[in-house]
């Protein structure tokens, strides 16, 4: 059993650390707004930091999963950042969707100080945090991974190392692109049957058994036809990384037509009151 620290209790942090204290680590939490951390202490044990330092002080393994590039500089680096309580040896997991040049950033300003850095942002969404059945996917060196990996499946049930720093970051890059595509072309198919006047419940039933199955219309299919967008990852929170996204493609000249037309499709949803609808919600601009 590890000593740990999580920082950033949103969405997925909070069943995260769940998973860790339910496993036997012994863990510390921080959060911005102080009384999450109460709350989660209240609920699970362990003890609430009031700085990303003091969090970090004595850990073995440090975790975060915060918004964004910024937000994630703002609990590693400074005076009150993560990374000035963080011990020789120790070993930093990034589990934000961030970008692959602040994953190596932070890699390279961890190695200075001493110890390690994994990016390793997940895929599952809300239910899979809460259920520990999250996919990992991992930058940084082989021999830091593979102290870090039994704790990291605390709340996993696939977690895997990909390359050198910013790799995870990469990987997750292409999990959203392939789902971007995924989703626009379901909910087009969805559409189309409507329009057709078929019964899309059994369509659905029928083709998921097909070359056309997949997780989302397993998943998603009946409540996009039903008109429920209530299941977690946002359209804010899509469009954050799909923004990631467009930006390293136009650094390594990745051509990703389908993935920006999706993109602008999605601020249509937001401009509707979609914002926080969660990404299957592409159907309801072709469905208004």
């Amino acid at each position: 059993m590890a000593k740990v620290a999580f920082l950033g209790l949103g969405v997925m942090g909070y069943p995260m650390a769940r998973h860790l204290k339910e496993k036997g680590h012994e863990v510390t939490v921080y959060n911005r707004t102080r009384a999450k951390a109460d709350k989660w202490v209240s609920e699970h044990g362990g003890r609430a930091a009031g700085t990303p330092r003091e969090a970090a002080q004595g850990q073995e393994i440090v975790f975060a999963c915060v918004g964004n590039d910024d937000d994630l500089r703002q609990v590693t680096l400074g005076p009150d950042g993560a990374f000035e309580g963080m011990s020789a040896g120790s070993i930093f997991v990034d589990h934000t969707t961030a970008s692959a040049e602040v994953a190596r950033e932070l890699y390279a300003a961890a190695r200075d100080k001493g110890f390690a850095f994994i990016d390793a942002p997940v895929s599952g969404g809300q239910a899979g945090a809460e259920n520990g059945v999250l996919t990992v996917m991992c930058g940084g060196d082989a021999e830091v991974y593979a102290k870090a990996e039994p704790v990291i499946m605390s709340f996993a049930r696939a977690s895997r190392l990909l390359g050198p720093a910013g790799s995870g970051q990469l990987t997750k890059m292409i999990n959203q692109i392939c789902i971007a595509g995924l989703v626009q072309g379901l909910a087009e198919g969805i559409h189309f049957g409507k329009k057709a006047g078929l019964d899309i419940e059994a369509v659905l039933e029928v083709i998921s058994k097909g070359a056309a199955g997949s997780w989302q219309m397993e998943n998603r299919g009946q409540t996009m036809n039903q008109g429920k967008f209530d299941f977690g990852f946002a359209v804010d929170w899509m469009r954050k990384d799909l923004s990631i996204v467009l930006d390293e493609a136009r650094k390594n000249g990745a051509s990703l037509p389908v993935t920006a037309i999706v993109d602008q499709f999605y601020a249509e949803v937001q401009k509707m009151g979609g914002k926080r609808w969660d990404t299957s919600s592409l159907i309801a601009r072709l469905d208004k």
